[in-house]
């Protein structure tokens, strides 16, 4: 039984020393991952300084000249719709006003010759009445 203990122990002094390599290669790479990680980090810090502020800046500049242009157009736009409102106001309130000046003048006119017409028509078709004594009538 002694040969078989020494190779026992023999094969558990190898399976600690592995696992003592195992634990320090984990240590290792958890160490080098985190170094990783801080350069990674301190690059994109350094990329969004260089590169992303400055593009924001700009961006930010051309939605102010996009957010002041579109206020002006909706202001001009305002002001036309107005003066269109206005100007089609006073075109009806002309048309009326024509509408009924004609509307006047038309109905005299009218009037003046269907007196005529009558006038004309009573004098052409009139008849001579007959006396008074003749029909009986005192």
């Amino acid at each position: 039984m002694g040969g078989s203990l020494g190779t026992t122990n023999l094969l558990l002094g190898i399976m600690a020393v592995v696992s003592v390599l195992e634990a320090l290669l984990m240590i290792g790479i958890g160490v080098a991952g985190w170094m990783v990680y801080k350069q990674v980090t301190t690059l994109i810090d350094g990329l969004e300084q260089r590169q992303l502020a400055p593009l924001m800046v700009r961006v930010n500049a051309i939605l102010d000249d996009v957010k002041g242009v579109t206020a002006t157009v909706k202001e001009e736009t305002n002001r036309v719709d107005s003066a269109i409102k206005a100007t089609m106001d006073r075109v009806d309130d002309t048309a009326d006003r024509v509408r009924s000046n004609v509307r006047t003048q038309t109905s005299r006119l009218v009037g003046i010759i269907r007196g005529v017409r009558t006038t004309i028509e009573e004098l052409l078709h009139s008849r001579p009445q007959p006396p008074a004594s003749a029909t009986g009538r005192v």
